[in-house]
């Protein structure tokens, strides 16, 4: 497409179709959501179109080079600030192995979530407006790479969000909404705060041979351009960098999340909305562990590497712990939110092998985990709409009644499960045999594989507990699936088979940049030891 701007037309595109139902008289409902579905339809065929001509040799962690689709030009520059100098900030896009697979991810669950807002009837123009800004938010943070643009498109998430579960949610949207913009927010703070301190610790040499302070990831990626004396220079004797490291980390953490800061996620999937809660599990999560293996790894690979073992610990706490959590509750939807804490740890645990394998299980395991939760919530949301409750224990004998959903249910809890022939099991298998092959976590690895059981018993449980048995006598009027039902279900339930079948055609996308990354850290573990004698 030679200098055609595709990262900045696929991420900004939403921001056109909110402007446009802005301008719109608030009776056109219908128009409102048909632009949201074209604008969203569009960016899932310019995800193809990126998917389509990627170059699958090339990947990379610190060198331009090895980025595909690259946008890079001066966006703010200001000077005269005594001792700081220039203050340079570029608009920087560009995708690699670990970001077109989330870009993929977010152009489909952002479309499919559309589907689902659709029989949104309340403050209409406000939904899809803050939707599409929303959708603006997610795509920018899987493709900058510039960091305060990073954090701006971060923090662009945060509105939207708080006003469409507050305003759109459930009884207790207020409290959900409340809760999950102070979790948030503080995981912002401590990102920012490290962002200000890698800016003052890294400098870019520009065209004339002046050096200047930057924001760029790429290069706070690289040791030998950290100034010697900065604040998280690692030859500086007195640095701050574990506590950086601690302080990106929890802001990462908080929106996986992550055992502790767990505790906003069931609140905010029960009160939002059905659309609401398949971003949130399908895409918003992802972030947290994108953000750790885009930044906190290559930044710091000497903290991450003695870090490994924690990382592996609350991981394995993820998963077990959500497992057991899932299993007690009996609101359908609380189930899955709690399963979603479980699955995310698979993700972790992948993360903390550092070798190809396991690296690769968990990034497949983020957009498998996408497909397939959003799957699951759209399936309480179809529910939820004919019975006007998510009690497991008010229902049974379902799959006699709606045998075409019940089916679809089927292939998503078995692909929870992960059941051979579906895409979970390809991921999470990788993430086993990675966190087996590296010594330090195998222990944890071999834990972690009660989530495994515990998974099969809560999702067999619910299976049996809402679909088998008799139907009462209240729910044998319920109708089976409508078309946009259909249209919700059929494609992703298509996903899942795909990747289970063939899982290389994702794999072999991320290959180059996993490799990489794998290399990068174990070269970087022998250079920070000679810099800093340790």
């Amino acid at each position: 497409m030679g200098n055609f701007p595709i990262l900045s037309f696929i991420t900004f595109l939403p921001i056109v179709g909110m402007i446009i139902i802005l301008c719109l008289p608030k009776s056109q409902t219908l128009v409102m959501k048909s632009i949201t579905l074209l604008i969203t339809g569009i960016q899932v065929i310019l995800a193809g179109f990126l998917l389509y001509h990627y170059n699958y040799g090339m990947g990379g962690i610190n060198n331009p080079a090895t980025f595909q689709y690259i946008e890079k030009f001066r966006w703010i520059e200001i000077s005269g600030f005594s001792w700081i100098g220039k203050i340079k900030i570029d608009y920087f896009l560009g995708i690699d192995g670990l970001s077109i697979p989330m870009v993929l991810l977010t152009a489909i669950i952002s479309f499919i979530a559309t589907l689902a807002s659709w029989k949104i009837d309340k403050a209409v123009k406000g939904y899809f407006a803050l939707y599409l800004l929303l959708v603006t938010g997610m795509m920018g943070v899987f493709v900058a790479l510039d960091f305060f643009l990073f954090y701006v498109f971060w923090e662009l998430m945060l509105l939207p969000m708080y006003f469409l579960i507050g305003i759109w949610g459930g009884p207790r949207r207020e409290y959900a909404a409340i809760k999950f913009f102070l979790y948030t927010l503080l995981g912002s703070v401590f990102i920012l705060l490290v962002v200000i301190g890698l800016y003052f610790s890294t400098m870019e040499t520009m065209v004339d041979g002046t050096k200047v302070f930057t924001f760029n990831m790429l290069s706070m990626m690289d040791t030998h351009n950290f100034v010697a004396t900065g604040i998280l220079s690692p030859m500086n004797p007195h640095n701050l960098r574990f506590i950086a490291y601690i302080a990106l980390f929890i802001g990462f953490a908080i929106k996986i999340p992550m055992f502790p800061f767990h505790t906003w996620l069931p609140d905010a999937h029960v009160e939002a909305p059905t659309a609401i809660s398949v971003i949130l599990a399908g895409v918003l999560l992802k972030m947290g562990t994108y953000g750790i293996l885009r930044v906190c790894y290559p930044v710091f690979p000497d903290i991450t590497q003695k870090m490994i073992w924690w990382i592996a610990a609350f991981g394995m706490i993820n998963i077990i712990y959500g497992a057991l959590c899932a299993m007690a509750q009996k609101d359908f939807k609380k189930l899955i939110a709690y399963s979603s804490v479980s699955h995310m740890g698979f993700v972790m645990l992948g993360m903390a092998s550092l070798n190809t394998i396991g690296i690769s299980g968990a990034v497949l395991q983020m957009f498998n985990h996408g497909t397939i939760t959003a799957m699951l919530f759209i399936i309480v949301g179809v529910i939820y709409d004919r019975a006007h409750t998510r009690e497991i224990d008010a229902f049974g004998g379902l799959a006699t009644q709606m045998p075409i959903y019940t089916g679809f249910v089927t292939l998503a809890f078995f692909a929870a499960i992960g059941l051979p022939g579906l895409s979970g099991f390809i991921s999470e298998s990788f993430v086993f045999l990675g966190g087996f092959a590296f010594e330090t976590i195998r222990l944890i690895t071999v834990i972690s594989t009660l989530g495994i059981l515990l998974g099969a018993g809560y999702m067999l449980w619910t299976l049996q507990r809402i679909y088998l048995g008799t139907v009462p006598e209240k729910w044998k009027l319920l109708k089976d699936l409508d078309f946009r039902e259909y249209a919700m279900l059929v494609p992703l339930s298509i996903i899942i088979i795909f990747l289970g079948v063939y899982p290389s055609s994702m794999l072999n996308l991320m290959n180059s940049s996993v490799n990489a990354m794998v290399k990068f850290m174990m070269d970087s573990k022998a250079l920070y030891s000679s810099l800093t004698g340790l």
